[in-house]
């Protein structure tokens, strides 16, 4: 399996996440204690791989809004899920474009004022979109 195959996997997981709401408005809902709902987990992801990977690295016009990731409510999940399938579709476009050689390089944006190879940036945006991912998978077993 590529980077890629990986990618679509975990997205294609995070579509069926979505789709396991029984009750659409409570991809919206926290519990005491939590911060964020599904719902901006989802949209945070999107704004986080549409930047990094989409925008960073495959030149997309994406602008990310981060703030508004974790305060816009009540997408209807029929657009998170085109949202996430359109960037499936960024992510099988732009990663396999990328050689050996441009996944040794350093990524073109330092992360936490520190400078890592593309490659490093890719594992780590899996991880954290898995990271996400299980919170998702928790929030709506809560529900």
């Amino acid at each position: 399996m590529t980077i890629t195959d990986f990618f679509e996997r975990d997205l294609d997981k995070l579509i069926e996440e979505i789709n396991l709401f029984k009750n659409e408005n409570d991809i919206w809902k926290t519990k005491e204690g939590i911060n964020n709902s599904a719902g901006n987990l989802v949209m945070h992801l999107l704004g986080n791989l549409n930047h990094f990977i989409g925008k960073t690295l495959g030149k997309t016009d994406f602008e990310r809004k981060r703030d508004e990731e974790f305060t816009v409510k009540n997408i209807p999940r029929e657009k998170l899920i085109s949202d996430v399938n359109e960037l499936k579709k960024t992510i099988k476009k732009t990663l396999p474009e990328l050689s050996e050689e441009d996944l040794k390089k350093d990524f073109p944006l330092q992360i936490r004022e520190q400078t890592f190879t593309t490659q490093n940036i890719l594992t780590f945006l899996l991880a954290h979109l898995n990271y996400h991912l299980g919170q998702i998978n928790y929030l709506r077993r809560m529900m």
